[in-house]
């Protein structure tokens, strides 16, 4: 690497292992760089157990610049296939052990950079890889459909052989399906409620994310956006208990996804005197353009 023209891109924080690096071997992360992983030496000495260790790459400054990086963000196309890449070597670390995911574009500006941040923080990554072993981030999202068009039959009056007038009709079939649509709310509680006292019995932890708006939620309004830590052995019981919350409510539905690397649960670095750290998501909000991720 020749100063200057390259920066350090860092995706996660793991536990190092033989094993993690013979999978990083042939993994390729953003602009198609190679993957490895980068370790602090001071820290074997300090703490039991494996090392935690930065996976990295290297990227081009040119492209990663903070100048750059601030037109880059406002390209969809090239922060989505950045954010795909990224995303795709965070999965792949999951498959094989713990993972502590770090943001969209968390950058050094080089290796030693990078080691003294992981120094910094040794303690703290220690301890999330502990909490996060052996469980895996799922997603809930409650949805409430729409009441509808107003039914002309709404509008009629069974026990009335007088006709109605347009203007009337109308007014009740707008308050018919006013009337829908609060149920479906009341229903949507109901649904919240029976997830909360569930979760309680398979999960450790819980992060409530801002319900999702416009084409993120789609034909459905989102009113409910949680993450979940699962331990491993309660997944599928989890999975089968919140699935069937909604099945007896009408206008809910309960989608629950997962298992997807921890990032509701991460703690991100701090850089002591990178070009610039940029963040794809904001901390809570789940409308970032990681592909089929844990959405929020």
């Amino acid at each position: 690497m020749t100063g200057g023209e390259h920066l350090t891109y860092v995706y996660a924080v793991v536990a190092d292992s033989r094993e993690l690096r013979t999978e990083l071997s042939d993994v390729h992360g953003v602009s198609g760089a190679p993957v490895s992983l980068l370790g602090d030496d001071t820290t074997a000495t300090t703490l039991e157990g494996p090392a935690p260790s930065f996976v990295i790459s290297r990227v081009t400054a040119r492209e990663f610049d903070e100048r750059t990086l601030k037109t880059r963000f406002e390209d969809l196309e090239w922060l989505e296939a950045v954010a795909r890449a990224h995303h795709d070597v965070v999965q792949t670390i999951a498959r094989h052990g713990t993972v502590l995911p770090l943001r969209l574009a968390t950058l050094y500006q080089d290796d030693d950079r990078a080691r003294e941040a992981l120094a910094a923080g040794r303690g703290v990554f220690a301890e999330r890889l502990a909490l996060l072993h052996g469980r895996s981030e799922w997603g809930v999202k409650v949805y409430v459909g729409s009441a509808g068009p107003p039914d002309d039959r709404a509008a009629a009056d069974p026990a009335s052989t007088t006709p109605v007038g347009p203007g009337k009709a109308y007014l009740r079939r707008r308050r018919a399906q006013h009337t829908v649509q609060e149920t479906h709310y009341r229903n949507a509680q109901v649904a919240a409620e029976n997830i909360e006292a569930l979760a309680s019995r398979y999960t450790t932890h819980r992060v409530r994310h801002p319900a999702q708006r416009g084409a993120l939620a789609g034909p459905e309004e989102n009113v409910l956006n949680d993450a979940y830590l699962v331990p491993d052995d309660r997944a599928q019981g989890f999975r089968t208990a919140l699935t069937a919350v909604a099945v007896d409510l009408d206008g809910v539905r309960v989608e629950v996804t997962g298992p997807w690397a921890p990032y509701s649960f991460a703690m991100p670095p701090q850089p002591s005197d990178p070009p610039r750290e940029d963040v794809a998501r904001e901390d809570g909000a789940r409308d970032d353009p990681l592909p089929d991720g844990p959405a929020p």
